[in-house]
């Protein structure tokens, strides 16, 4: 089993540090054990930072903030030169992307031109500064956050933004249980995460990456994916189905849930875990229907139900 996991859950689950977040952790773990970044969709107050800082404190990794809003330019996010008087020369100053963990909170409230600023970082890890090139340290991953309700004074996620996110998480309300005991314990958590201390390195953690790349995965897994994702294309009710690069995110997810799961090979099951998360955000709904009420969610679990899994 992972040991970035079963850190996570032991200091943040079972001392209730964060109520009810069993699911949107262990995904973002597969997130950063499959190098994929995660747009994570929730109302304010559903502790998207708190859960996105304390993971990186627990795993000794840098966290940095960026909060998107309509007037940040890109330099704001991937840094700028500025002259030095007592060298007489341009010294560069890293923007907040220089990091393990980005959180982009409220990724939608900045412009397009400042959203593209992401891209060459989510998908070669490295960034333009005036022409040169920098490499980011290893892992890097951005969990940029989304407000569902918000129509106002936001920028939509291009499809090609969209993906390059590996999942899409929803962060939902906590149950009525839940939220009492987030009452009762309000001070006693915000003071707990704030003194978490680090449980492994940050070589630890890549370790964990390269065990996941040998996950092994059998042709007819990788048949069954196709299927998946092929149907997506064919459904009656979907305008835009999934990408090959939807495919390799299903593969490069299920590979670390297996291992999560204690295995070093992926199943059905792994797939199936993984594939909602990992399509959602891809699949685009015809707008009548939409106005009907159908969701990308819906087509999503439709397609899970009808594809037939592989025999072992």
């Amino acid at each position: 089993m992972s040991r970035v996991f079963s850190v996570v859950k032991r200091e943040l689950i079972d001392k209730e540090i964060l109520i009810e977040k069993e699911l949107e952790l262990k995904l973002i773990v597969v997130g950063l054990l499959s190098r994929g970044h995660i747009l994570m969709e929730g109302v304010p107050g559903v502790a998207k930072t708190y859960t996105s800082k304390a993971i990186a404190k627990l795993l000794g990794l840098t966290f940095k903030r960026v909060q998107m809003t309509p007037d940040l330019l890109p330099s704001d996010i991937i840094g700028f030169y500025v002259y030095d008087q007592k060298t007489g020369s341009f010294v560069l100053r890293k923007g907040p992307i220089f990091t393990n963990i980005l959180l982009v909170d409220e990724i939608n409230r900045a412009s397009p031109r400042t959203q593209s600023a992401l891209l060459e970082a989510m998908q070669e890890r490295q960034v333009t500064i005036e022409g040169e090139v920098y490499e980011l340290e290893e892992p890097f991953i951005v969990i940029a956050t989304e407000n569902p309700i918000e129509m106002e004074g936001v920028f939509p996620l291009p499809e090609a933004q969209l993906d390059r996110f590996l999942l899409k998480i929803e962060a939902r309300y906590p149950s009525k249980n839940g939220l009492i005991t987030i009452m009762k314990r309000a001070d006693e958590i915000e003071e707990s995460i704030r003194t978490l201390k680090p449980m492994l390195t940050r070589d630890e953690v890549l370790e964990e990456i390269k065990i996941v790349r040998d996950i092994r995965v059998e042709d007819p897994v990788y048949e069954y994916v196709a299927s998946i994702v092929e149907e997506t294309r064919k459904h009656p009710a979907v305008r835009l189905g999934a990408s090959p690069r939807a495919a390799i995110a299903i593969i490069k997810a299920a590979k670390a849930w297996a291992y999560i799961e204690g295995r070093t090979y992926v199943i059905p099951d792994d797939v199936k875990a993984v594939a909602p998360s990992v399509l959602v955000h891809r699949v685009l709904v015809k707008p009548e229907l939409e106005i009907r009420g159908a969701s990308a969610k819906d087509v999503v679990l439709e397609i899970l139900t009808k594809v037939p899994v592989p025999k072992p």
